[in-house]
C-alpha cells in the first residue's frame, strides 16, 4: 500500500512539474492532490517535518490558486497609477522578479521556522534525520510562498530543495520519491530559465514589479 501511494504520488508529481514548469495555473490542482497522497507517505516514513509540510500544501494550493487567478487585478491597479496608457490585460498574474524588500522578512522566516521545526523533531518525535528535514521544510515553506506570488526567483528555493531531498529520500528508502526529486532538481535549472524568458515577454508588468 506505501508503495502504491507513493507511485502515485510520483506521477502526480511529474504532472505537477510540467505544469508548474509551463506556469499553468492547473498546477495548483495537482497541487492539492500531491499533499493528500504524500500526507500518509512521509508519516509511514517517519518523516514527520514533510508530513505536516504537506498539510500547509494544501493551503497554500488554494492560497495560490487564488492568488494565480485574481492577483493580476490588484497588480493592474497599482501599474494603472504609475504607467499612463499602459495596461496588461493578461487575465492571470504575471511571472515577475520578487522585490527586494521580501528577502530579510523570507530569510527571517526561513530561519525561524528551520530552528523550530528542527527543535520540534529532536524533543518530540524518533526523527533520525531532524535538520535535513527541518531544512527541506523550512525552504519548501519560503519556496511555496514565491510560488504563489509567481516570482521567478522561486525555482532557486526549490533547485535547492530537491538537491538535498533527492539524497534524503534515497537514505529513507523512498526510491520512487528519489528520482521523482532528482528529477525535479534538473528540470527546476529548465524551469527558472523558462520563467525567466517568459518574464521577459512581459514587460509592462516586469518594468514596474519591484513597487509591488
Amino acid at each position: 500500500m506505501e508503495h502504491t501511494l507513493e507511485i502515485a504520488g510520483t506521477l502526480i508529481g511529474i504532472l505537477y512539474l510540467w505544469l508548474e514548469y509551463r506556469a499553468s495555473i492547473y498546477l495548483w490542482i495537482a497541487g492539492i492532490i500531491m499533499p493528500a497522497v504524500y500526507i500518509f507517505v512521509y508519516y509511514d516514513a517517519g518523516l514527520y517535518a514533510d508530513f505536516g509540510i504537506n498539510i500547509y500544501y494544501l493551503g497554500a494550493a488554494i492560497y495560490g490558486w487564488a492568488m494565480w487567478k485574481y492577483g493580476s487585478f490588484l497588480r493592474r491597479k497599482i501599474l494603472r497609477k504609475q504607467v499612463s496608457g499602459q495596461q496588461a490585460e493578461s487575465p492571470e498574474l504575471p511571472i515577475t522578479r520578487m522585490p527586494a524588500r521580501y528577502l530579510l522578512p523570507l530569510a527571517a522566516a526561513f530561519a525561524v521556522a528551520f530552528t523550530g521545526i528542527a527543535w520540534i523533531l529532536i524533543r518530540f518525535t524518533d526523527s533520525n534525520v531532524p535538520w535535513l528535514d527541518s531544512f527541506t521544510t523550512a525552504l519548501s515553506i519560503v519556496g511555496m510562498w514565491m510560488l504563489a506570488r509567481k516570482y521567478v526567483e522561486q525555482w532557486w528555493a526549490w533547485i535547492a530543495v530537491d538537491a538535498v531531498s533527492a539524497g534524503l529520500y534515497i537514505y529513507k528508502g523512498l526510491d520512487f520519491t528519489a528520482a521523482l526529486y532528482a528529477l525535479y532538481t534538473i528540470i527546476a535549472i529548465f524551469g527558472y530559465f523558462k520563467w525567466k524568458r517568459m518574464m521577459d515577454s512581459e514587460v509592462p508588468f516586469e518594468k514596474f514589479s519591484g513597487s509591488y
